[in-house]
């Protein structure tokens, strides 16, 4: 059995469930790599990846840097003798670095390979209403998530799941998987698939254009695409009433096929209920933000916000 010496490179929070389980399984564990700190919000405050703040914990060497290729960096990372690299949602590697252990390069990616390559799988599976997905490891290669597979791993997508409820099952399923294919890797029982050249479904980067809700679509798409982006980005709508215009994001949502005389997009409220309506029913809006303001219950937003019969949505 060979022992492992594993950089592991990632950035947000569902690397940390993976990192934490390949520590927790008391692996050696010489670096970690991550994103370098990033300035946001109103004062500029240097913010630390999810990755680097557990490393820190756990007192784990970290590394961030800014360009992969620098001399710096190789010769830094080549001084760790490490015979394995795991990748977790990080970014694409240059070859010096991805063929630089004597074990290769893994990725964990949260899909079922080849389908569904890219920056957001776990959204993507949900918005277009995807029944099954999964996780998949892989050796990495000069493509992005076209290496050979080792593991794959099913799980269904129920119909009411958001993305985050996903990310966090996806998270540890991953978890699982990681440690299976070093428990191959270290035992020389790998056997990997080549994938097939073609992908089917793309896990497209989520952008201002591919977030906005088209109540011109029937309500089952408009729902998933609102539970595919919940709670992160989250979908958003511009709502028109009167001379008042907002950009608002909708988190919780129901859906209700029905035949109306309304246009798609028509904002109706009671007392207590948000609908919007679709080609071919309504949504009901459980859960709103307005700009500047927090996420509220529809109940409680309509305690203080009144709306006219010609608001609506475009």
């Amino acid at each position: 059995m060979e022992k492992l010496r594993i950089i592991f490179m990632g950035t947000p929070d569902f690397a940390v469930g993976i990192l934490d389980t390949i520590y927790n399984n008391n692996y050696e564990i010489p670096a970690v790599v991550t994103a370098p700190d990033k300035p946001a919000g109103r004062g500029q405050k240097l913010n630390q990846s999810a990755v680097k703040i557990y490393a820190q914990e756990k007192n784990l060497k970290v590394l961030q840097p800014t360009n992969l290729k620098s001399e710096d960096f190789l010769a830094e990372l080549a001084a760790l003798n490490a015979n394995l690299q795991i990748v977790v949602a990080f970014r694409m590697l240059p070859k010096m670095v991805w063929q630089m252990p004597k074990l290769g390069t893994f990725n964990l990616h949260a899909s079922l390979l080849p389908d569904y390559r890219g920056a957001a799988p776990i959204n993507w599976a949900i918005i277009n209403g995807e029944e099954k997905t999964g996780v998949s490891t892989f050796f990495i290669d000069e493509k992005i998530d076209t290496g050979a597979i080792i593991l794959k791993k099913e799980t269904d997508i129920s119909k009411t799941e958001t993305a985050g409820e996903l990310h966090d099952r996806l998270m540890h399923l991953g978890a699982e998987t990681v440690v299976e294919t070093l428990k191959l890797i270290e035992t020389n029982l790998v056997k990997t698939t080549i994938q097939p050249a073609e992908e089917t479904k793309t896990a497209y980067k989520l952008n201002r254009d591919n977030c906005k809700i088209d109540f011109n679509k029937p309500s089952k798409d408009v729902y998933n695409l609102i539970r595919g982006l919940n709670p992160y980005p989250s979908a958003y709508t511009i709502l028109i009433d009167e001379e008042n215009e907002w950009n608002i994001k909708i988190h919780d949502v129901k859906y209700t096929l029905e035949n109306h005389r309304f246009t798609p997009g028509h904002f109706q409220t009671t007392k207590k209920e948000i609908r919007i309506y679709t080609t071919d029913g309504f949504i009901e809006v459980l859960s709103i933000q307005f700009p500047g303001k927090k996420k509220m219950k529809t109940a409680e937003l309509l305690n203080g916000m009144q709306f006219s019969n010609n608001a609506k949505c475009i």
